[in-house]
């Protein structure tokens, strides 16, 4: 008797099968244990993730679940250590000694490095006014592509307003 492997169809994954893979994926972040879990094969959630979008997407927020997840886990290691039992020589006692990971602490440092660096940033004068000029021109361009109706919630886009530098340059709230 000849055994034949039958192609996997979208009706062998029901409802609760793809909710039971995608929770699993976002907790472990591991398509295999998703897969076992469901019980469903890894491959065809391979190729079901190429063929449906729904499916796709709820793959990418499981994964982003699961990566923040993964993070927070190795940032409190890095932060708090992990416990490691050291054995007593010639059969003494057994010590409790909290050890770090300057390998994980450093991975950590470096990815986010780069945003920790831009919340310290503070643009100065001129970069705040280019970037009024810009939006000031963009809304220059969005007035001529709309025109005005008299009565309707459309307004004209009134010329520059000092306000709106100054609002980006202060630490106070623009006054309306």
């Amino acid at each position: 008797m000849r055994v034949r492997v039958r192609r996997a169809s979208p009706s062998t994954w029901t409802k609760a099968k793809t909710a039971l893979f995608l929770a699993t994926l976002g907790e472990t972040c591991n398509v295999v244990r998703a897969a076992k879990a469901a019980g469903v094969s890894a491959n065809y959630a391979y190729r079901r993730r190429k063929m449906d979008a729904a499916f796709r997407a709820g793959w990418g927020v499981a994964i982003a679940e699961g990566y923040a997840k993964l993070e927070l886990v190795l940032l409190d290691r890095a932060l708090n250590g992990k416990i490691k039992i050291v054995r007593g020589k010639d059969g003494g006692k057994d010590a409790r000694i909290r050890e770090y990971s300057d390998t994980l602490a450093l991975a950590l440092l470096k990815r986010h490095q780069e945003t920790a660096a831009e919340a310290d940033y503070v643009p100065d004068a001129d970069e705040v006014a280019e970037a009024r000029e810009r939006i000031i021109a963009k809304l220059g361009r969005l007035k001529e592509r709309v025109p005005f109706e008299t009565g309707s919630r459309l307004r004209s886009i009134p010329p520059q307003d000092e306000r709106i530098g100054d609002a980006m340059t202060s630490d106070r709230p623009a006054s309306a």
